[in-house]
């Protein structure tokens, strides 16, 4: 395929941005940051001009504020079609940081109580990867849309189906904040898929990689020790929030970790795995390999590449489709910054937004939250059987 000047400069920065954007290691008592949180600039103009879609505002709450400062990078307080009404975290100091950063006055001082607040619409759940499930339950039984950081479960398959029946009895609005889907060649990837530019998916890779993660402080140290594939959403992304499809089998090799974090006796997991590489089969025929590392040092972050019957994407777009669809992201709002991620963070709240607002499935939605999440729990445990080939539960809508 022909592919113009400016359409070809952006399809061969795709990667490299997003590599350039993501690397590094972390020494959380030099305070360098985090991975993944550097401000990202696009590489490319939207054709479009943002528009509103109503002049309501959505009542927000936002919870938790921990090392990585999630409540407040999304940019919920940004948004012209936000309000935030509410925060709230554990730690009085943190909460009084989030709300400054909201500029918001109202606190409280757990999820619980927050929840219970009538006039707040919708909430941001930002809280330790472990509470999860049970605080987007929580949200839900008290009729509140639910936005949630990476993963939606925490090792658990018995926790993803809960969250499925809260989510569909609740008849609210769930979204995983799933950064890889809107980075620039994901959302490539997946505007060529939905045009048919690539045909079935016959392999694709994604990676996580992040040097260094047992350095990385957190709530009751969930962070030290955790099995790679418990955290898959990176990677996965590469193929559901490609397609929107599943993974239906899966073979998980593990490699145990020299570190002092991953000696099965320092970590509340007993896991002695510091990187595991899963290769999957597709519900569409497929396969796939997924990587994630914190056993690694050098280049780090979210990357991934897709091959098709129709064509292929790894810098750059080579296939048969001749008239490809726009493949910039959609404009942002004045004053919400891409962020973060390669800079996915504020078409994440956008993306949210909008759902509420013209009451619709947002894009990550529960279905595609636990087949990116639940593949992984699986993995870990088919490389704590040395590769054994296991079947991954299915979620549709």
């Amino acid at each position: 395929m022909k592919v113009t000047p400016s359409r070809r400069s952006f399809l061969q920065t795709l990667g490299l941005g997003i590599a350039a954007g993501t690397s590094g290691s972390l020494s959380a008592q030099q305070n360098a940051t985090i991975p993944g949180f550097e401000e990202t600039e696009p590489t490319t103009t939207p054709s479009k001009a943002w528009q509103p879609v109503s002049n309501r505002k959505i009542r927000m709450g936002i919870v938790g504020y921990g090392v990585c400062r999630f409540g407040a990078a999304f940019g919920f307080q940004d948004h012209p079609n936000v309000e935030v009404v509410a925060v709230s975290d554990l730690i009085p100091q943190r909460c009084a940081e989030l709300a400054k950063a909201c500029r918001c006055d109202k606190t409280y001082p757990s999820l619980e109580e927050l929840v219970k607040d009538d006039t707040i619409e919708a909430v941001f759940c930002a809280t330790d990867a472990p509470s999860h499930t049970k605080h987007c339950i929580e949200i839900l039984k008290h009729g509140k849309h639910v936005a949630c950081a990476v993963p939606a479960v925490f090792g658990s398959l018995e926790e993803a189906d809960e969250l499925f029946a809260a989510v569909k009895s609740s008849g609210q609005k769930y979204m995983m904040f799933e950064t890889s889907c809107f980075h620039e060649d994901l959302y490539a990837m997946r505007q060529i898929y939905n045009a048919g530019g690539f045909g079935k998916l016959i392999y694709c890779e994604g990676e996580y990689y992040h040097d260094s993660i047992e350095q990385i402080d957190s709530y009751k140290g969930w962070r030290i020790g955790l099995p790679p594939q418990w955290y898959p959403t990176h990677s996965n992304a590469y193929y559901v929030g490609v397609t929107g499809n599943s993974f239906t089998e899966v073979s998980c090799m593990g490699i145990p970790s020299t570190r002092e974090a991953f000696q099965p006796q320092n970590n509340r997991y007993r896991n002695p795995l510091g990187t595991e590489v899963a290769l999957f089969r597709t519900n569409e025929g497929g396969m796939a390999r997924m990587a994630v590392s914190w056993d690694t040092p050098g280049y780090g972050g979210e990357k991934g590449r897709v091959r098709g019957e129709k064509g292929s994407l790894e810098g750059q777009y080579q296939g048969l489709e001749k008239a490809l669809p726009d493949l910039a992201r959609p404009p942002l709002p004045p004053g919400v910054s891409a962020g973060g991620h390669g800079g996915s963070h504020g078409h994440l709240t956008e993306e949210f937004v909008t759902a509420i607002l013209k009451n619709r499935k947002p894009l990550v939605d529960i279905t595609s939250a636990l087949n990116m999440t639940v593949a992984g729990v699986v993995a870990h445990q088919s490389a704590l059987k040395d590769g054994e080939l296991m079947k991954i539960p299915q979620f549709s809508h």
